[in-house]
């Protein structure tokens, strides 16, 4: 058995000396996972894609998480998608792959994913931060926060002092306001001018199209709305053919890497995403990530953060324990974003264990299986879904 594994490790050397001689390229590669359920245009178009990225790039490997197929690839059979994203989880932390691309992941409340784009008018790359997830509730926290996590992949992309404006959205100007203060601080932020007249950091629609900045804050919604746009405008909206997806999911403390592409991306965005997440790895976002977090949170960011979060509290606030923790599988939508913590402490009141979350098309609120029923009579009652 001894002897078998070493030949083993021999034979993977040399493979690897072999694509090395090749390629040009040293050093053990990144594997990249693909999920293959979920999308608007079929399994065989993200295995296209994941052929595709395998023949424009030798620098990372991509393995398939999904149903069986005919390809040379590597597959991990999964029944459906909720198996494959147990799975992705579990090669993610087992480090067998070290990101993966994969569609309608929930993240947690505090995460978000970073898109980049190609801009129509002058065709440069465009980081959205952030397009699809909720880093706060708090919509100026939120972006603060988006800011961040814009900076973060724009240096994992290898863009070492990018440029960050704030998109002209509810709230820019106290999210610019909390980032001055931030750099005042010590945090090196370093400003983008719109291309308009009047200058400043924030942005026009004008800016989104020239692509005049490295990093373009705003909140999710409008991000998601955004990199669809810029992904399809050239096809009619049912197939994104432009782009490198949704990106990485991006938070204080999380370490997983899973990008995010939609169920209408096409083969191309999805090569791109592949592309996009191991640029990622190989650069090591997670480790970024924690050096900028703490580089923030030494210029006062949280203490930032909380003065945004108390402006915006009601008088008086009903402190409420939450009951013992369940599993949570059942999910219900339809509350606002604004109103996504109000509703879990009211469920709360009500002896009903729940937690926030994103789903796909928006905030949701996930409760065990048993309490689904109560839960959705308690808060049609409260006005929180109708």
């Amino acid at each position: 058995m001894a002897n078998e594994n070493v030949k083993r490790l021999i034979g993977e050397v040399f493979n690897e000396i072999a694509d090395a001689i090749k390629s040009g390229t040293f050093g053990k590669k990144v594997r990249i996972g693909l999920t293959t359920f979920g999308s608007e245009h079929g399994v065989d178009e993200l295995v296209r894609a994941a052929e595709l990225a395998t023949r424009k790039y030798s620098d990372f490997e991509v393995v398939l998480i999904g149903p069986k197929v005919e390809t040379n690839l590597t597959v991990y059979e999964v029944a459906n998608d909720e198996e494959g994203h147990k799975l992705m989880e579990e090669l993610l932390d087992e480090g067998e792959i070290h990101g993966c691309v994969t569609q309608h992941y929930n993240f947690p409340i505090g995460v978000s994913t970073v898109g980049r784009v190609i801009t129509p008018g002058r065709g440069r790359e465009l980081i959205l931060s952030t397009t699809t997830g909720t880093s706060s509730t708090n919509r100026v926290e939120g972006m603060v926060k988006n800011a961040i996590y814009g900076v973060i992949t724009a240096k994992a992309c290898g863009i070492k002092n990018p440029t960050v404006g704030i998109l002209n959205v509810d709230g820019a100007r106290q999210v610019e306001k909390a980032l001055k203060e931030l750099k005042e601080n010590g945090y090196d932020i370093n400003f983008a001018e719109s291309i308009r007249s009047d200058g400043g950091v924030v942005m026009r629609g004008n800016d989104l199209l020239a692509g005049s900045t490295d990093v373009m804050v705003m909140d999710s919604l409008t991000g998601n709305l955004l990199v669809k746009i810029f992904s399809s405008f050239t096809t009619g909206g049912d197939y994104e053919a432009l782009g490198y997806g949704y990106g990485p999911g991006i938070g204080e403390g999380y370490e997983r890497l899973i990008c995010i592409i939609s169920r209408a991306s096409g083969a191309p965005v999805v090569c791109e995403a592949l592309r996009f997440c191991a640029t990622c790895a190989q650069n090591n976002i997670i480790n970024i990530a924690k050096e900028e977090f703490e580089k923030a949170n030494k210029a006062g960011l949280k203490e930032i953060l909380s003065k945004i979060t108390k402006s915006n509290q009601p008088a008086e606030v009903k402190e409420v324990t939450a009951p013992p923790k369940k599993v949570v599988t059942a999910q219900i939508a339809g509350v606002d974003i604004l109103e996504l913590e109000n509703a879990v402490k009211e469920l709360w009141a009500n002896g009903i264990y729940s937690e926030s979350g994103m789903g796909c098309t928006g905030p949701i609120i996930l409760i065990a299986d048993e309490d689904e029923e109560t839960a959705i009579n308690v808060l049609k009652s409260k006005g929180y879904i109708a």
